[in-house]
């Protein structure tokens, strides 16, 4: 069985961008497991599953998903997991990334083994995409380097932070994904002219956003060869 390995933050994942694959790919048959930074339940982004900021049907959806989802009822911690056995290893996004996925060094250590591997693909959503500005390879170059990639832009993180880089909730937004990919080697593109933007570079997929969330899904799936069951 096709299997996948879910990295889910702690610190606030934005809803649709893991409800949405972790959904395709189970109903696709795919078996997933779910970890995070210290094994505790994933917490969601509160402003992904506000119908005023989302809309009714999508914080319905990642609200059942977060709430009923026997996947992340139980995480395994990251550093108890290896990317061995899974065919890919997803790493939705959301901002609370900045705060725990991106830097942690076994989920660096999760997208190196699936990436630069003979084996494995990665799926990095959003804000996740940031992680590629920390990672290296064996060899100490950074793993973006000459790759594909698109994520969450400059142009959008400007509606979202003050002068100051405060998020809406207080917090002192890090760095910013766009700049830290770009200044790890990455062709970045993130599309900005189109309703999706998902880029498959190798064994790496990166997805722009909330809306491209299910295209990145799909297009996972079809790098897995896994067949998407009919409607």
């Amino acid at each position: 069985m096709t299997s996948a390995l879910f990295v889910v933050s702690e610190e606030g994942y934005w809803g649709e961008e893991c409800a949405e694959p972790l959904t395709t790919l189970q109903e696709a048959g795919v078996d997933v497991t779910v970890a995070t930074p210290t094994g505790g339940p994933p917490v969601i982004d509160e402003r992904s599953a506000d119908p005023e900021n989302v809309g009714e049907e999508t914080a319905e959806f990642v609200t059942t998903v977060d709430e009923e989802n026997a996947a992340l009822d139980d995480p395994e911690p990251l550093a108890t997991v290896s990317a061995d056995g899974y065919d890919a290893v997803v790493f939705p996004g959301g901002h609370g990334t900045e705060w725990d996925i991106n830097t942690d060094r076994h989920a660096r250590a999760l997208l190196r083994e699936a990436v630069a591997g003979d084996e494995g693909t990665a799926l990095v959503v959003c804000h996740a995409v940031g992680i590629l500005g920390f990672t290296r390879t064996d060899d100490g170059e950074f793993l973006v380097a000459g790759r594909d990639v698109t994520g969450f832009p400059n142009e959008w993180e400007e509606g979202i932070v003050d002068e100051h880089d405060l998020m809406p909730d207080g917090r002192k937004l890090p760095n910013w994904v766009e700049d830290e990919v770009i200044a790890a080697g990455g062709n970045w593109d993130a599309e900005l002219d189109a309703d999706t933007s998902v880029t498959v570079d190798g064994d790496l997929v990166t997805a722009r956003g909330p809306g491209s969330s299910s295209a990145a899904a799909e297009t996972l799936l079809a790098e897995l060869g896994v067949e998407t069951p009919e409607a």
